[in-house]
C-alpha cells in the first residue's frame, strides 16, 4: 500500500533520529567531561574549596534589622500559613547568601506557623 507524504517524512525523521543517537550521546559525554575539567581547574586554582564558603567569609554584616511579626497567624487559613512559612524560608536562605546580610528576627512565633514549621522543616530550630 502506498505511503502518504507525511508518513514518509515521519519515517525519514525517525530514521535520522536513530542514526544520530550515538552522535548526540557522544556530544553530551564530551560536554560533561569539559565541565568536569573546568570545575577541577577552578578548584585547583582557588584551593579555597567551595565558592559559597569563600563568599560567606567575605561577608560584611549590615546594621539593618528585619523583623517578621507572626502574631496574626491565628487569623490565617492553613494555606496562607504554609505560604508564609515558604516565604520565611526563602528570606532566610537569601539572607544567608547575601554579601550584606541583615539581622533577621521572627517575633510571636507560635500557633499554626510553629506547628507547620515543626512538621515540614525540622531544621529551622538551628537557624541563627
Amino acid at each position: 500500500q502506498p505511503m502518504s507524504k507525511r508518513q514518509r517524512k515521519k519515517l525519514l525523521k525517525q530514521k535520522q533520529w536513530e542514526e544520530q543517537k550515538d552522535l548526540r550521546r557522544q556530544k553530551r559525554k564530551e560536554k560533561r567531561q569539559k565541565r568536569k575539567l573546568e570545575r577541577q581547574s577552578k578548584l585547583d586554582s582557588n584551593n579555597e574549596g567551595n565558592d559559597r564558603k569563600r563568599m560567606r567569609r567575605e561577608v560584611v554584616p549590615s546594621t539593618l534589622r528585619l523583623i517578621v511579626d507572626c502574631s496574626f497567624d491565628d487569623l490565617m487559613v492553613l494555606k496562607d500559613v504554609k505560604k508564609l512559612h515558604k516565604q520565611i524560608q526563602r528570606c532566610y536562605a537569601e539572607n544567608r547568601k547575601a554579601f550584606h546580610p541583615v539581622q533577621f528576627y521572627l517575633t510571636s512565633h507560635g500557633g499554626q506557623l510553629k506547628s507547620n514549621m515543626n512538621e515540614n522543616d525540622k531544621g529551622w530550630v538551628n537557624w541563627k
